[in-house]
């Protein structure tokens, strides 16, 4: 589907891997995932852009890289924001899609959502089976 839609199927795979990883579940932890990998994208735009400010100077690209790397872990204490994989995730694959942040966030998206998908209909469906295990069976 990403193919069709001209989106990265390797970032829809790290929103699907966001969703699974989440401690949190159901719409909690769609909310935790979906906060954390796109404040992911915002941190290495903000990394992509400061170290462009000087280019000549690479212990600056290092510097913003430690001090935002820092970040991404303080900003934790927020429960939206507390799943640190998910920013670091989001992060990745900003870096990967060389910062094009049109194109990564609606990757990552739709495999969070086809994540929430997954997990939740595989939930029903187990459910639904041990219910039917748990019947019991009539007499002739």
């Amino acid at each position: 589907m990403a193919v069709s839609l001209g989106l990265f199927s390797w970032a829809g795979f790290l929103g699907c891997t966001a969703y699974f990883a989440c401690p949190q579940g159901g719409i909690k932890g769609l909310f935790i995932s979906g906060c954390t990998l796109m404040s992911g994208v915002i941190w290495a735009l903000v990394i992509m852009k400061g170290s462009a400010l000087a280019p000549h100077l690479e212990i600056l690209g290092y510097i913003m890289t430690g001090v935002v790397a820092f970040l991404m872990c303080v900003q934790a204490k927020h429960l939206l924001l507390s799943f640190v994989p998910g920013t670091f995730m989001g992060a990745c694959a900003t870096f990967a899609g060389q910062g094009d942040w049109k194109l990564v966030v609606p990757s990552l998206a739709l495999g969070l959502l086809f994540g929430y998908a997954m997990k939740n209909s595989g939930l029903w469906l187990a459910a639904r089976r041990e219910k039917a295990q748990n019947v019991p069976a009539v007499s002739e």
